[in-house]
């Protein structure tokens, strides 16, 4: 996902919390100005801070990424329900009995995202 579009995204999700800059700079342990930085697109973000920002947000790393395709019709509540189906379905899965590679599991989490939500729009 391009920069931009990431950062257009963590300031939506922020917005949406009514979080200030600077609270979500110290709930990711970094100072405002890298948070602004990250917010304007001039400073990537470090897969650690995309976990924290993940975790904050109650969303999956994929839906900051834009990886899930998320539906426009799909609400923060959706977002969250998808990251729990994931995370409840996590780890369960193996190929003759052994575990599944990470790869492996990335193209699983792909294939198990465009289920739900194909479920999920005709509930």
């Amino acid at each position: 996902m391009e920069q931009n579009k990431l950062s257009k995204r963590i300031v939506d999700l922020r917005e949406s919390m009514d979080l200030t800059q600077t609270e979500l700079a110290r709930r990711l342990k970094i100072d405002k100005s890298a948070m602004n930085k990250i917010e304007n697109g001039t400073r990537k973000v470090s897969s650690e801070e995309l976990d924290k920002l993940s975790n904050i947000f109650d969303v999956t790393t994929d839906y900051l990424l834009g990886k899930n395709g998320t539906p426009k019709w799909a609400n923060k509540q959706d977002v969250f329900d998808l990251k729990k189906f994931l995370e409840d379905n996590d780890g369960s899965f193996t190929f003759g009995g052994d575990d599944l590679t990470e790869d492996e599991k990335e193209k699983l989490k792909i294939a198990m995202t465009q289920i739900f939500w194909d479920r999920h729009k005709h509930n």
